[in-house]
């Protein structure tokens, strides 16, 4: 279907890409993974055609489409919904486009050429176009009224979808995607995990959401050292056994008999998981082809990032009665009551991301309320990882160790060997502990703000989006401590592994109130009574 061959990619003395030749198959999902800078987006650009590799080239079989989800926002801006989302299949919009401008210019001597286009218009189905793109659109939550808007007058988000629906349109052969479910509600995005996992041509796409690649995937496209390998199954088969593998390395007096034991075991229990989930009936190759040479440790490195209180919390948490906050004459959340309890850790919620946002600086008191009240238990420490993190980076020209060093709490911890060895396990080693803070990438400011919320050592941790900029190895390392955490933890994501794993509570903030229930995540979006209840409060 698609055809890598020789692919290289280097830039200055950094070679990014050696030697790569590698097949993407019909029928065939690939989850493109790799660390930060280990060149994922420049694949995709490169089996697009949108970038040239330094040498080598990309095949694409004759007859087959290639269409790519766009990351230019305002590419379409002079186009209506409609019409954009048709212009995802090219040929087909060409030839609409010819017929339309013929019959414009009606004459005897165009009539015989409108009769051949219609024909092959026809033959590609181009009648069913239009309807065929309203209810993709109508899917991907943009109504009807927005169908024949200029694209220019959406907003981000609903821009976000329709390049989406303009992506999928036509059944393309093979569908290109980078991080497609970013801007996306997890009703959307569920809706997109059933429509791929049910696609039966070749996708390839990058993504940080966990839940989204095991939903989709049937291989795992590694990029490692350069080169590019493919392992069967979804990102959990790929980490937990690229673990178990790594594990086995370290134990150099095993027998590789009882190691191959262990890995056959290991795939007949991931086998009998993934036999109960969702994608088996549409995905069934992928537990056909799992076996022992699949199994290889990766040479990732994951941050240590460990959660420890100095004290435990008493029973009085958090208290909260009838808050409520507006921004700009827009009602973000009202009357607010939560008692919130020793141990809970509470998904936080809202169809409006800045509800969430202003609600946390509401409780950490860095903005205040409309009205109501709320009160800390005095045994309580707080520890606040914001949204926007860059009032704390200011200062440039400070280097790591001097950055962390500001929020020592001991003698010891203000120690350069302390700093530099807590920044080594936060995967800044060597010089790069010495970097200037203003040259940081947005992943690697995250993870100095999770230094600096470890380093207080609270008993209570506010996080809000606390996986935006990371990369899969830190979002599973930072998911693993929340998890394994004893103290209290609030939190948002629009990461579905990351807050079902998580979160014993969801709690949801409405411009009508709050809806607060016990459970897991997946537990309050399945039920049908909280849906009906969702429905009223965003009326």
């Amino acid at each position: 279907m698609l055809s890598v061959s020789n692919l290289s990619v280097q830039f200055g003395k950094r070679v990014l890409f050696d030697e790569v030749n590698t097949k993407f198959l019909n029928g065939n999902c690939y989850g493109i993974i790799g660390a930060n800078g280990a060149g994922k987006s420049t694949f995709l650009k490169i089996l697009s055609g949108k970038q040239e590799p330094t040498s080598g080239q990309v095949h694409l079989e004759p007859g087959k489409r290639m269409s790519v989800l766009s990351q230019n926002h305002n590419e379409f801006d002079e186009f209506p919904v409609l019409e954009t989302v048709v212009m995802g299949n090219k040929d087909l919009f060409d030839i609409k486009k010819q017929i339309d401008e013929l019959y414009a210019d009606y004459t005897d001597e165009n009539a015989e050429k409108i009769g051949e286009l219609q024909i092959v218009f026809e033959e590609m189905n181009g009648w069913n176009a239009d309807s065929d793109a309203a209810a993709m659109l109508s899917n991907l939550g943009i109504s009807e009224d927005l169908h024949y808007t200029l694209m220019k007058d959406l907003d981000g988000k609903q821009k976000v979808r329709v390049l989406l629906a303009q992506a999928l349109f036509g059944s393309p052969d093979v569908l290109i995607m980078d991080e497609p479910t970013n801007d996306l509600d997890f009703e959307t995005i569920g809706w997109l995990e059933n429509f791929l996992a049910n696609y039966d041509n070749c996708v390839i796409v990058v993504s940080h959401d966990r839940h989204f690649l095991d939903a989709v995937c049937t291989h795992i496209s590694d990029i490692d050292f350069g080169k590019i390998n493919h392992y069967s199954g979804n990102y959990t088969f790929w980490y937990e056994s690229s673990q178990l593998a790594a594990k086995q390395r370290a134990q150099q007096n095993k027998k590789a008999e009882d190691k191959k034991k262990e890995l056959e075991e290991f795939i007949r229990r991931f086998s009998a998981n993934v036999a109960k989930s969702k994608q088996a009936t549409s995905r069934k190759k992928m537990i056909e082809k799992l076996n022992v040479e699949d199994i290889k440790p990766s040479s990732r490195r994951y941050p240590a990032i460990i959660f420890k209180s100095d004290r435990e919390a008493g029973d009085q948490i958090l208290n909260i009665d009838a808050l409520s906050k507006d921004f700009e004459g827009e009602k973000l959340f009202d009357k607010v009551d939560i008692n919130l309890n020793k141990g809970d850790k509470v998904a936080v919620i809202s169809k409006n991301s800045r509800a969430v946002t202003a609600f946390y600086q509401v409780i950490m008191e860095n903005e205040k309320a409309n009205s109501g009240k709320f009160s800390w238990g005095v045994t309580t420490t707080q520890s606040y990882l914001p949204l926007d993190n860059s009032s704390f980076f200011q200062n440039g020209e400070l280097n790591l160790v001097d950055w962390l060093r500001q929020y020592a709490q001991t003698e010891e911890e203000r120690e350069e060997v302390f700093l530099r060895g807590f920044l080594g396990k936060m995967i800044f080693s060597g010089e790069e502990a010495l970097k200037k803070s203003n040259v940081l990438s947005g992943g690697e400011k995250v993870r100095c703000m999770l230094s600096k919320m470890m380093m207080k050592r609270a008993n209570i941790l506010v996080l809000d989006e606390p996986t935006n900029h990371l990369d899969l190895e830190s979002i599973q390392a930072l998911n693993n401590s929340l998890i394994n955490f004893k103290g209290t933890v609030l939190f948002t994501t629009h990461d579905h592994e990351f807050a079902q794993t998580v979160a014993n509570r969801v709690i949801e903030l409405t411009p009508k109130g709050v809806i607060d229930r016990l459970g897991t995540f997946d537990e309050y979006l399945s039920d049908p009574k909280i849906k009906e209840l969702r429905s009223k409060m965003y009326a």
